[in-house]
């Protein structure tokens, strides 16, 4: 069974003014599409093929002769959850809301080291919210690498990839993830997360 390019969770201008649909139409229809595509032609005929995503991320993350198969395959699993990890909001509630405050004492300070994870994420890559063992952590990652190679537990995602924000910030990577996180936080898919 091939891996397949996911539905988008919303219409592709439910994000504006922080994302436009632009910026969806170019990364999720030819970057996301891309690494899907690559990943069918390079699990052809191998025995990852028929695999899950999951397992394909955790087989590959181990052999550096696979790395092209581990990038695009993290990279599909990246963006489905980053996508996921979307959806017009504010603040947080609930169970994740309670635990944001125990850990940072406010979502502001929680806020500022989630947006300082992105700032400060070298070249491409990603800033996480996991949860390791009981306690929420903000940690980076750099290109395709994901938490779920290191056995961690993402929670939400921010993509930090310039093609997730230049058509609409050019080089302002700060203001599109401060857009992000006061506004496009999908706090019910997190606290679903949660469990």
């Amino acid at each position: 069974m091939a891996i397949t390019l996911p539905e988008l969770p919303f219409a592709k201008d439910a994000l504006a003014p922080f994302i436009s649909a632009n910026t969806l139409d170019f990364h999720y229809g030819k970057h996301h599409k891309a690494y899907v595509d690559n990943l069918n032609k390079l699990i052809e005929g191998t025995e990852l093929a028929g695999k899950s995503l999951d397992d394909i991320i955790k087989t590959s993350a181990k052999d550096a002769a696979k790395a092209g198969i581990f990038n695009n395959a993290a990279q599909v699993w990246n963006h489905t959850f980053y996508w996921q990890s979307l959806k017009k909001g504010g603040k947080p509630t609930g169970k994740i809301a309670d635990k944001i405050n125990a850990a940072w004492g406010s979502f502001d300070k929680f806020a500022e080291e989630l947006k300082n994870a992105g700032i400060t994420q070298f070249g491409s890559g990603w800033a996480w919210l996991i949860l390791e063992g009981n306690d929420l952590k903000i940690t980076k990652t750099p290109n395709a690498d994901t938490p779920i190679a290191h056995g961690q537990k993402p929670l939400l995602t921010i993509d930090v990839w310039e093609h997730a924000y230049y058509l609409d910030y050019q080089n302002r990577r700060p203001d599109y993830l401060t857009a992000v996180i006061q506004n496009l936080i999908n706090w019910d898919f997190v606290n679903a997360n949660l469990g």
